[in-house]
């Protein structure tokens, strides 16, 4: 049996949103998933800051892209950002007792514990979407998960940017910003936006 494959219908007020969001900033320049990716992010958050502040690499893009179409796991830092993502499931054990109880034994932060247990779960080449946890972001890079991408964008006063430059500076395939700011209402954004892209990566 053939499946079908449904266009997303995106609702007249999100319409709308992008075309207020194209009227006052003009990011038809960039390639396409880092476009798609940025204006997601404003589009989620008003802010339009996030057209100079977001980092990435356009074959990153791709390549968590082309892992999430050949249908890798996704890995949420926690449980507002796995909300956020609309299209598929997301890992997240940052709930789950055991969580608690390694990051007791192992004298971490619960949000690294749950990096290691959901690495534990999902092995090599998922994509992980931090929008919380500056020590997440640093587990990842500690553990060497091997990731597909990682979407890196904790919010905070404290650790945040520090994190997302470590980021950067790993040389994993990543999505981050320079800033402070971010969130999980940001990350999953930005993980939306792959998801909902229709083009094609040939």
């Amino acid at each position: 049996m053939t499946e079908v494959h449904q266009v997303r219908q995106p609702h007249p007020v999100e319409v709308r949103s992008y075309e207020i969001l194209r009227s006052r900033v003009d990011l038809s320049p960039m390639p396409p998933l880092w476009r798609a990716v940025a204006e997601r992010v404003i589009h989620a958050s008003a802010d339009l800051e996030y057209a100079v502040d977001l980092v990435t690499r356009e074959e990153d893009l791709e390549r968590g892209l082309a892992a999430l179409r050949a249908g890798a796991p996704i890995v949420a830092d926690e449980g507002m950002v796995a909300a956020g993502i609309t299209e598929r499931p997301a890992v997240c054990q940052l709930n789950e007792p055991a969580a608690a109880r390694l990051a007791r034994a192992a004298g971490i932060t619960r949000e690294a514990a749950a990096v290691r247990l959901s690495y534990a779960e999902v092995g090599p080449g998922a994509v992980w979407v931090v929008g919380s946890a500056p020590s997440a972001l640093h587990e990842i890079i500690e553990r060497d998960v091997r990731p597909a991408l990682v979407i890196g964008l904790p919010v905070g006063f404290v650790g945040a940017a520090e994190a997302k430059r470590a980021l950067r500076d790993s040389g994993l395939p990543q999505v981050s910003n320079v800033s402070e700011k971010g969130g999980s209402a940001v990350a999953a954004a930005a993980l939306n936006a792959l998801l909902y892209f229709e083009g094609d990566l040939s």
